[in-house]
């Protein structure tokens, strides 16, 4: 019997790494972000070039101007990502510049109301043909107050996002920024004055100014210098002095200015330890994140790798907690910070606790704490604010129980 002839099967002829790939289409992206700045500032334009900029028109309108930049930024985040220099940016500051750039579009071909819309898009004006396509839609289904404040909603979603602020932070933003234009505008219109308008040279003066100046300067007599009365004490007569009651925080201690860890650093630090510890094969994730004026705890959650038993079956087993712990010198390498100390596990809790040094030491407030609940619900006649905890939390205690303090405070 003849024997089949075994085919192998042959791979692809040219195969390239997806880190290689990256880097090239980021470098395709930012030449032609280049090209496209040149072409926009050039007097004299290419055949090719000429018809890019007209299709860019013609879909986008005048939003063709920002094209470069969005081909610049993505080209730029795929060679650093390619190099393992990504920059730490979620999924909200996309979508959030995504969001923002259709509403601008959008709005471009809303605002000239009273033009014709498809001649705004076939001129290469407005919104193009994008903004032709959600304006209609707009229009025709909410109608135009509708539509602008449905648009201006959005925008204001997308520098929520983008920014990273929330919503109170937003409104603070903008109320701080309508006070100080209103500064501005009143310093426009009503001036500052110092002192009179100068006096013309060889003006006279009026005739009582004159005799004050020249009237003559008396000496006034010296005051007595009278000795203070001793202090002698003085009974107060009554029923009994009355109740003394403590006054408020606002007026004894300064407003609290407590800082935290930006967003952008935490993020930061969770991708670092979870990408480290599953270089080393022990997968986990970060859960939580307690931050402290002088560490910040990241509460982990191993997981499972798989593991063969005697009968060669494949069983998916915990990380062991001694694995992690064996990691602290890599972990503090990697996140820059020394030490680094794992607390495995948490007390009552399934999570092993990673402590991390903050970049910066903060204050903790006397204020912040006495404001806290913690110190609001403590019960106790005399109640000490100690300070915050390793996870930021207030640290309350009674005085009355430590007796030791109050004996060495007497003497």
């Amino acid at each position: 019997m003849a024997r089949k002839k075994s085919r192998k099967k042959k791979g692809p002829l040219f195969q390239m790494d997806p880190a290689r790939q990256r880097e090239i289409l980021g470098i395709i992206l930012l030449a032609l972000a280049g090209v496209t700045i040149l072409s926009l500032v050039s007097i004299t334009r290419g055949s090719l070039t000429e018809g890019w900029i007209r299709l860019l028109r013609r879909v986008l309108g005048w939003g063709y101007l920002l094209v470069p930049v969005i081909l610049g930024a993505v080209g730029l985040w795929l060679v650093l990502d390619s190099l393992d220099r990504r920059p730490d940016v979620g999924w909200e500051q996309p979508m959030g510049a995504g969001l923002l750039f259709l509403v601008v579009i959008t709005l471009l071909h809303i605002l000239p109301f009273p033009s014709d819309p498809h001649q705004l898009a076939a001129e290469g004006r407005g919104g193009g043909l994008v903004g032709l396509l959600l304006s209609q839609s707009l229009l025709t289904s909410i109608g135009p107050l509708g539509a602008i404040v449905l648009l201006l909603a959005l925008a204001g979603v997308g520098l929520i996002m983008l920014l990273g602020l929330s919503t109170a932070q937003m409104g603070q933003a903008l109320a701080q920024g309508w006070v100080h234009l209103l500064d501005r505008i009143r310093a426009r219109i009503h001036p500052f004055r110092i002192g009179p308008p100068p006096t013309e040279e060889g003006e006279s003066l009026p005739a009582r100014i004159l005799q004050r100046v020249t009237a003559p300067l008396t000496p006034s007599p010296p005051e007595e210098v009278v000795p203070p009365r001793p202090l002698t004490p003085r009974v107060i007569g009554g029923t009994g002095a009355r109740e003394w009651r403590l006054p408020p925080l606002e007026e004894i201690l300064e407003e609290n200015i407590e800082k935290e860890l930006s967003q952008a650093e935490i993020r930061q630090r969770v991708r670092i330890i979870e990408e480290t510890l599953a270089s080393f094969g022990v997968p986990a994730k970060v859960v939580e994140v307690n931050q402290g004026p002088t560490i910040t705890q990241f509460g982990v959650e191993p997981g499972y790798v798989e593991r063969r038993d005697r009968r060669g079956r494949v069983r998916k087993v915990k990380v062991r907690v001694s694995k992690i712990q064996s990691l602290a010198d890599d972990l503090a390498l990697a996140l820059a910070a020394s030490p680094v100390r794992i607390e495995a596990p948490v007390p009552g809790r399934s999570i092993v606790g990673i402590e991390v040094p903050n970049s910066e030491i903060f204050l903790v407030a006397l204020r912040g704490v006495m404001e806290s609940e913690t110190f609001q619900k403590a019960e106790g006649p005399l109640k000490l604010a100690l300070g915050r905890d390793v996870s930021g939390q207030p640290v309350v205690a009674d005085l009355t129980t430590m007796p030791h303090l109050l004996i060495a405070g007497a003497t």
